[in-house]
């Protein structure tokens, strides 16, 4: 069963519970609450139009609910106890918002029907959406733990580490899904230990190639110490070119500092080598956020800009406003609104980063920039939906190509949208040079990899301490 074929499985399967979870309330209601004998019920479900537009509108709010929690996009290799979780707490709050939008008024009388109603339609809902999701899991994870289905997956490296692991993924029972169709060198020189075993399909500097010429799931990265430094090529083809699945086995080393995290007891706790990214309901919140307190600060800070305008137009010759233009989400390109702190043609010699010295600003925009009030009017990029509060600073393609040279990792950056702050911003500052730019990088990769509701919070909470005390770079 392909993956489009599962997930419209699991689409319906959710559309016929939600559609009997609604029969089963409606009975529920008529026989508890009206004394109806089944007669009067099969009468009331040919007449009443509620009946029937809740058997349209309940399936669509239900597969809404669970298509924001990101159920459909994960289809292969479910947890089944991660499946309960999910799908208790998703009811949970599904039946709460579907309660109290479209039921408390309407039949609620006394608290122990409250009681009686909610439960019904909690508990009717996750048994019809729970167990059709156990059988189906169950089968798909037995299918995949006995080799029946499988996941195109190829090794890079070819020495001894390569061989163990290749031995490994192949001896593991339960299987994982891997298919091995092959493996790529680190060069021709390298040593080739996997000869004879599957073939070799070419080195490193043809991945993006390869990956394009061959059905890959699954990139399993065999590199002992010494060539872990081409990881940042292997993540920047697979991840970023290709959106493949990256997994390596486990040193010692990592084991004892805790950062294995398997949810898989009987296969090989191999490390999956992703950025975290936020779940689609938690993006939703995330833009919501970022709208409200975009036209919150910009109401407030309304006299602010109307005072630092005219300012800036006396300062000096030129506009108000400067553009720049700036790589957002998936390297596309957009207008960064600030207000202008230099002179005019203050890079008309080409692309410059500035310093603290630099006498190129001005003497309103060296004010401006301490306080970043330069930086305000991008609260207009945000709800352009070009950028968030919290992300990854947005550079020019000029910088970014002159980074991607040292550090290629840096192009993951780019799967997020970019932020008028980030965690860089708060411990790293202003960057004045590339150095600075890849040295801020690694606390912009943290952020990818711990993103959250919450690390947004705490990270726009200390941007305006680091503001109010003057402190940052």
């Amino acid at each position: 069963m392909n993956k489009r074929r599962l997930r419209l499985t699991y689409i319906l399967i959710d559309v016929l519970a939600a559609a009997l979870a609604w029969i089963c309330i409606y009975i529920f209601r008529k026989i508890v609450g009206e004394g109806a004998d089944a007669a009067a019920i099969r009468t009331a479900m040919a007449q009443d139009y509620k009946f029937a537009l809740g058997l349209i509108a309940c399936p669509i709010y239900w597969v809404v609910l669970h298509a924001l929690s990101d159920y459909y996009s994960k289809i292969y290799k479910k947890s089944r106890l991660d499946e309960l979780i999910t799908t208790i707490s998703i009811t949970f709050i599904g039946t709460l918002i579907f309660f109290f939008a479209f039921i408390l008024d309407d039949i609620i009388h006394t608290p122990h029907d409250y009681i009686k109603y909610f439960f019904c339609l909690f508990i009717s809902q996750f048994l019809l959406t729970y167990i059709p999701r156990l059988c189906i899991t169950t089968n798909i994870n037995r299918k995949i733990h006995n080799g029946i289905i499988t996941f195109p997956a190829i090794i890079t490296g070819s020495d001894d580490i390569a061989l163990q692991t290749f031995e490994r993924v192949m001896k593991q029972k339960p299987r994982s899904g891997s298919n091995i169709i092959g493996y790529v060198k680190i060069d021709e020189e390298s040593e080739d230990k996997l000869a004879g075993k599957i073939p070799c399909l070419g080195t490193l500097a043809s991945l993006s190639e390869i990956i394009t010429a061959n059905p890959i799931d699954e990139i399993i990265i065999a590199l002992h110490n010494g060539q872990r430094k081409h990881i940042s090529h292997i993540i920047t083809v697979a991840h970023t070119q290709h959106q493949i699945t990256m997994t390596l086995l486990p040193g010692t080393q990592d084991l004892l500092m805790g950062s294995v995290r398997t949810a898989h007891v009987l296969s090989e706790p191999f490390m999956t080598i992703s950025p975290k990214y936020l779940t689609v309901w938690q993006s939703v919140i995330k833009r919501g956020f970022d709208i409200v307190m975009s036209l919150i600060a910009m109401i407030l800070l309304l006299p602010l800009y109307i005072v630092l305008a005219i300012a800036v137009k006396c300062s000096s010759p030129g506009p108000i406003f400067y553009k720049q233009e700036r790589i957002g989400l998936h390297g596309k390109p957009f207008n960064i609104i600030k207000f202008r702190s230099m002179y005019v043609d203050a890079e008309k010699s080409g692309p410059m980063l500035s310093s603290k010295e630099d006498n190129r600003i001005t003497k309103i925009g060296r004010f401006m920039r301490q306080y970043r009030l330069d930086e305000t009017p991008q609260f207009f990029n945000v709800l352009r939906n070009d950028m968030s509060l919290v992300g990854p600073r947005p550079e020019r393609q000029y910088y970014i190509e002159k980074i991607t040279e040292r550090a290629p990792y840096y192009t993951l950056l780019l799967d997020i949208k970019p932020g008028i702050t980030s965690w860089g911003e708060v411990k790293y500052g202003y960057a004045e040079n590339v150095d600075e730019m890849i040295e801020r990088l690694r606390w912009d990769l943290l952020y990818i990899e711990n993103m959250s509701l919450q690390m947004d919070v705490k990270i726009l909470i200390y941007t305006v301490l680091i503001i109010l005390k003057k402190e940052g770079k």
